[in-house]
């Protein structure tokens, strides 16, 4: 079957998602236009958002936390992110199903269900901030009370992290750290939080799975998209089934392109992104969306495979801090240094444009203004 279009067309397609060159708004309207934001490292969504909205400052940002208007859980593949409360309840609802065959082999309950080992959670979560060991030991004496004949597996680093990755749960900052640092993390039922207003569509996407997949679908296909079913089913953590199936009972709204892979993509019907602003360069996070939102295979749209296998750490699955030039990621960064005063160093790959200093100034102004760092110094290098 021939290709109806290339990996630069899917990639050009999805940066005017993620690009747009309209005016942003709030930080709220800018996280509900490029969806969420993978978060397991804090500073993620500052870099991620100063890159598309240069001069967005740290202090907005976290602004927007505490207000409770954009909330950081643990959820989509057990994984954290940053979402507006608007999309939290569908972040919680798809956790509940893609994470729900590792929740019972680790749980293996007897007496109980998972609905009620969740609602326990959140019991014990609501009304106070309770750090990750507290969580801990409640679950452990809840299985004592409810459920002491299951066998289960807590006494492991994943175990362990069962009772805090619920996804009806959001996540801030204990004491005074900051919401881009790495400090002690404190969890609490989001209902508790979030708007009253939010809960019933929460509890009619908990009660229907098929609308949960399908809001799923078009969460993705809308901020990423191009996507084809393995892309949605990765990001989501659905698996192939769900998609599947969503796919089929939205085909009216859906419409799509056989890429290079013999792969369908999928877009919106009624959606025309709106032109693209893609920077001559940009610093972007690690477990960006233009990585992190796609299959792994289909990466290649945003970077050749060769620059992919340097950016992924296939021994510890962490990633390097990514490059992007004229819309493809080509090299990688880093802050070197401690406090407030650091050199930022740029890795291009060979075969790549070398960024100018000229090129990486408003990169790295956003990042000052991003991170409230100060950058000293900016060093170029060629990768190996």
């Amino acid at each position: 079957m021939m290709p109806d279009v290339t990996w630069e067309d899917l990639g050009q397609a999805a940066l005017a998602r993620q690009f747009p060159a309209a005016d942003a708004g709030s930080v709220a309207d800018l996280v509900a236009r490029l969806g969420p934001i993978q978060s397991q490292n804090a500073r993620a969504p500052f870099i991620g958002l100063a890159a598309r909205h240069p001069g967005l400052t740290h202090a907005e940002i976290s602004a927007a936390y505490e207000a409770f208007e954009i909330v950081r859980g643990s959820n989509l593949r057990g994984t954290v992110h940053t979402a507006t409360a608007a999309d939290h309840g569908l972040l919680d609802a798809a956790t509940r199903l893609g994470q729900r065959t590792i929740a019972a082999r680790t749980l293996n309950l007897v007496d109980t269900t998972l609905e009620q080992v969740w609602r326990g959670i959140e019991d014990f979560a609501s009304g106070q901030w309770r750090p990750p060991a507290e969580l801990f030991e409640h679950l452990l004496e809840w299985l004592r009370r409810h459920d002491p004949q299951a066998p289960h597996r807590l006494d492991d680093p994943s175990g362990r992290y069962f009772a805090f990755s619920h996804g009806g749960l959001i996540r801030r900052p204990l004491g005074t750290a900051a919401w881009s640092g790495q400090g002690a993390p404190g969890y609490r039922t989001a209902v508790d939080v979030l708007s009253p207003d939010l809960s019933p569509v929460r509890r009619d996407l908990l009660e229907n799975p098929e609308a949960t997949a399908d809001a799923i679908v078009l969460r993705h296909v809308s901020c990423y998209g191009p996507a084809s079913r393995w892309d949605i089913a990765w990001w989501s953590g659905l698996g192939l089934r769900p998609i599947d199936a969503a796919l089929m009972r939205l085909a009216p709204e859906l419409t799509g392109v056989t890429g290079p892979d013999a792969r369908t993509y999928w877009h919106l019907r009624a959606q025309t992104p709106s032109p693209a602003d893609i920077p001559e360069s940009a610093l972007l996070p690690e477990f960006d969306a233009l990585l992190c939102a796609y299959d792994p295979p289909a990466r290649r749209r945003f970077v050749d495979p060769a620059h992919y296998d340097i950016l992924w750490k296939k021994q510890n699955g962490q990633l390097l801090a990514p490059l992007l030039t004229h819309g493809r990621l080509t090299g990688f960064w880093r802050l070197a240094g401690s406090g407030a005063r650091r050199t930022l160093l740029v890795t291009y790959f060979k075969g790549t444009p070398k960024p100018t200093k000229t090129s990486l100034e408003g990169p790295t102004a956003a990042l000052v203004a991003a991170l409230s760092v100060q950058v000293t110094d900016v060093q170029v290098q060629q990768h190996g």
